[in-house]
Parts: structure tokens; C-alpha cells; sequence
């Protein structure tokens, strides 16, 4: 008993002694490489920040791009401390790609998502979308997921393929934005009188575009007011700020011009009488 101790005991020193070079080599080797992925990484990241023409959403794309493939180089190097033939490698890495894509069909929807995103470019970082019912600004745009965050400051990560797979409507694109207010008057009030004082209240407001040019019309003839519509085009920065502003000078002017802001009502009308 105490001989086969002994003799398991020589051979995990011998093994250590053969081997150990190597463990020691790989794991030096696996941490260097770590490291040094990590600084390249954050180099591109900083090189690109100073190309003005560079699109943010590549930024981050890029900067991983590159740190995986320091890693791979890494880990096939570490491989091949240990005698691991590259051939062998890449017969293995092929077969388990298979077996991982089949398995894990899901991840790789996102990783093509966030590709067609990244290239064909339905939004970009710092643009105000809406897919599917996920609503916010876009902070960064992943391989997996991207990252929006919303009006209340949450940050949501969502997968790329549920956005990929959504009509996305992007707030940012397009530099001007339509707007439409309706607003009711009673239906013994002046018309034209209304129509031209709307009119010049968005004239007034520097943040109403004037091509296209604004408009005001009679849109429909309510069940208890005149539903007149104010139509212009502004800055797609300043679409709420207009909006708001407007539909508060809206009130004020029309209350001190005399005119009524009617509520929905209806007219009762009892039938007294035997009924026979």
C-alpha cells in the first residue's frame, strides 16, 4: 500500500515537472493576452473617438470586434503550448459550431440581427425610436442586444431580434416634423375670426417652420363644437416644446378673444304627457 502511494505520489511529480512549463507558460500566455486585448481594445475605442467622420454606432462594435479576435489568436496560441495541432482545432471548433448553432438558434437570430442593424442602419446611437412598443433613445447598438433608454431614465436591453422583427419608427431621421392640433369652437362663434387668430399665432412662433407652409382649416363640424386644425412643421428637436407651447397660447388667446372652448354636451328633451 505504501509502495502504490509512493509510486502515485512520483508520478504526479513527474507529470507536474513535465507539464508544469507548460501550465505555467499557458496561463502567463492566456493572462498577457487578456490583458493586452483589453488595451487594445480601449486604443481603438479612443482612436476612433478622435475620426470626426466615424459613425458612433461602429465605435463600440469595432473596439469588441477586435478584442475577440485578440482572444481567439490567445486561445489557439494556448492551445498549441500544448501541442494541440491547428487542424485539429478547427475540425473541433467546426463541429461544435454546428452543435452550438443548432443548440442555441436564438442567440445567433440576435447576432444577425444586430449585424443587419449595424449595416443597413434603421437607427443610430443617440436617435429617438419606437420598435414595437419599445420606446427610447438608442445608447448602444451590441452584436446580442441594444440598449435604449427611455423617457422616465430606465434602461432597458433589448434583443436584437425583436427589434429586427418590428416596424421601428425613427423620431430622429428626418430633420423636420409635421404637427397637427385641433382645437373646438362653439358654433355661434366667428369661424374666420378664429381661423385667422390660430393662423397668426403660429406665424408668430419662430419655431413654426414657414416651408412647408402652415395651415389652418375647418376639419369636421362636431356634436358640440367646430373642430378647426392647426398644421404646421417644425424641427424634430422641437416638436414638443412647440406642441406644448402652442396648445397653451391656443387656450389663452381664444378665452381672451371671447371665444367659447365648448365641452361635449347633449340637449334633453322631456315629453310630458299620458302616455296611451
Amino acid at each position: 500500500m505504501e509502495k502504490q502511494t509512493r509510486d502515485l505520489i512520483e508520478s504526479v511529480i513527474a507529470i507536474g515537472v513535465e507539464y508544469g512549463v507548460d501550465i505555467v507558460g499557458a496561463i502567463a500566455l492566456l493572462v498577457i493576452g487578456w490583458i493586452i486585448a483589453g488595451w487594445v481594445r480601449r486604443g481603438v475605442r479612443h482612436g476612433l473617438d478622435r475620426i470626426p467622420q466615424m459613425d458612433e454606432t461602429l465605435k463600440p462594435f469595432l473596439a469588441k470586434l477586435v478584442w475577440y479576435v485578440i482572444m481567439i489568436f490567445v486561445l489557439v496560441a494556448v492551445l498549441n503550448q500544448f501541442g494541440v495541432q491547428t487542424a485539429s482545432i478547427i475540425t473541433v471548433l467546426g463541429a461544435a459550431g454546428l452543435a452550438i448553432g443548432l443548440a442555441l438558434q436564438g442567440m445567433l437570430g440576435n447576432i444577425a440581427a444586430g449585424v443587419m442593424l449595424l449595416f443597413l442602419r434603421p437607427f443610430n446611437v443617440g436617435d429617438y425610436v419606437d420598435a414595437g412598443g419599445i420606446a427610447g433613445t438608442v445608447v448602444e447598438i451590441g452584436l446580442f442586444n441594444t440598449e435604449i433608454k427611455t423617457n422616465d431614465g430606465l434602461c432597458l436591453i433589448v434583443p436584437n431580434s425583436k427589434i429586427w422583427s418590428s416596424p421601428i419608427t425613427n423620431f430622429s431621421r428626418n430633420p423636420t416634423r409635421r404637427f397637427d392640433i385641433e382645437v373646438g369652437i362653439g358654433y355661434d362663434d366667428d369661424a374666420d375670426g378664429a381661423l385667422a387668430l390660430l393662423m397668426g399665432l403660429m406665424t408668430n412662433d419662430a419655431r413654426v417652420l414657414g416651408d412647408p407652409e402652415p395651415l389652418v382649416f375647418v376639419k369636421s363640424l362636431g356634436d358640440s363644437a367646430v373642430i378647426i386644425n392647426l398644421r404646421g412643421w417644425t424641427m424634430s428637436g422641437d416638436y414638443w416644446d412647440t406642441v406644448w407651447s402652442l396648445n397653451k397660447s391656443i387656450k389663452a388667446d381664444l378665452q381672451a378673444a371671447g371665444y367659447s372652448i365648448p365641452f361635449p354636451q347633449r340637449d334633453l328633451h322631456i315629453v310630458s304627457g299620458e302616455v296611451t
